[in-house]
């Protein structure tokens, strides 16, 4: 059975939100609640930073996947879009899906590969979201799914190795890869190993001004973003 948990009056801007949890003993989510906890209880520090993005604070889904990229946690702050649930378990998937212990990938990295021409063009047809899971409620312990080649989704980190992804959805792609990242590190998941990443990092790399989809690039955000160097 699902365990949720209604947060009330997380501050005078923020609405409330809940939270939901696979039971521990459930055959589903093979992260412990507490560090499941850890990751989303930092959500409504971080959405009132400046994050960049449409909205201040910041309106978001937040989705927790294990490794094996079933749902373990799904929560929401503010009067978020409804759309954006589905596709923060997405990223979360995504993140997890194609990062591991030799190379960590966010999902702000895999923007420019996945474009006509890029290497990895048609990467996100190849898991679909599983459509029984977009009602309220549902998916928690289950593999929903999802590809998403866009800001939002991290990998988690525990002594170099993935255990699962984080995903955020609710405001620019570049908002939600920051809110992302910042969640991760205040939850102390971000030990990508030495070496592994694009200079060491799964950090959003924006395209120049003008500059056609390359490498592992992302594009600059309406109507500001944050420098990666900020974050």
């Amino acid at each position: 059975m699902l365990k949720t948990l209604l947060i009330v009056a997380l501050s005078a801007v923020v609405a409330s939100s809940y939270l939901a949890f696979a039971d521990e003993d459930e055959p589903g989510c093979s992260l412990s609640s507490k560090v499941v906890a850890g990751v989303q209880s930092q959500l409504a520090v971080v959405v009132q930073l400046n994050n960049g993005g449409i909205f201040h604070p910041n309106r978001m889904w937040s989705a927790v996947v294990d490794r094996q990229g079933r749902l373990c946690s799904l929560i929401v702050i503010g009067d978020a879009w409804p759309g954006s649930r589905a596709i923060a378990i997405a990223k979360a998937s995504t993140a997890n899906d194609f990062s591991n212990d030799g190379l960590a990938l966010s999902t702000a990295n895999l923007y420019s590969a996945t474009q006509p021409g890029g290497s990895l063009y048609g990467l996100n047809n190849s898991n679909p979201f599983n459509p029984n899971f977009l009602p309220l409620g549902t998916g928690i312990g289950r593999v929903p799914g999802g590809i998403i080649t866009f800001g939002g989704g991290v990998a988690l980190y525990s002594r170099g190795e993935v255990i699962g992804g984080l995903g955020l959805s609710g405001d620019s792609a570049c908002a939600d890869h920051v809110i992302a990242y910042r969640m991760r590190r205040n939850a102390g998941l971000d030990g990508i190993p030495a070496g592994v990443g694009f200079n060491g990092t799964d950090n959003i790399d924006y395209l120049a001004p003008n500059q056609p989809p390359t490498g592992f690039k992302h594009p600059h955000c309406f109507p500001s973003d944050i420098a990666p160097g900020s974050i």
